[in-house]
């Protein structure tokens, strides 16, 4: 997806230097991709799914230039407690978590209450994972060969 996000730009327009930046986060559980809820009760529904369970938090990023593209991932462990309909309900109406993968936003009130345990980038769950961001940005301009890069 992050790719695709980057397929939207017209970098010939921009200075030689630019680097295009484009992300995106996916919540992943027992072989299913949740994404964005549609409506209140897919939300519902999603963190149903997530309640008492642990699932994986994939963010894709994509660095472009004019000649080089690079891509990497982080992944990160999320593990809620079980979650009550009535707080389901209150984060669902307070919050209105329905801009967000899986229903939720780790750094709202449900990752409070919600979340026992976390495994990796907590910058992940939010939907960008800084730290593994500026390795690899690190990585994409101090090295000449890249793992994943491919020729525009």
């Amino acid at each position: 997806m992050c790719e695709l996000k980057a397929d939207a730009f017209d970098l010939s327009n921009y200075p030689d230097n630019t680097v295009l930046i484009t992300a995106d986060t996916i919540v992943w559980l027992d072989d299913e991709c949740i994404g964005k809820p549609l409506n209140r009760e897919d939300a519902i529904n999603m963190l149903g799914k997530l309640s008492g369970n642990t699932h994986k938090v994939f963010s894709g990023i994509c660095l472009r230039t004019r000649r080089l593209e690079y891509v990497f991932h982080a992944e990160t462990e999320v593990s809620f407690k079980e979650l009550s309909g009535e707080e389901i309900s209150h984060y669902i109406h307070h919050h209105r978590p329905y801009d967000k993968a899986g229903s939720y936003g780790i750094q709202d009130w449900i990752g409070y209450i919600g979340v026992t345990g976390i495994k990796g980038c907590y910058y992940n769950v939010m939907g960008f994972p800084v730290q593994k961001f500026w390795e690899e940005l690190q990585r994409f301009w101090m090295k000449t060969e890249f793992i994943n890069r491919k020729p525009l």
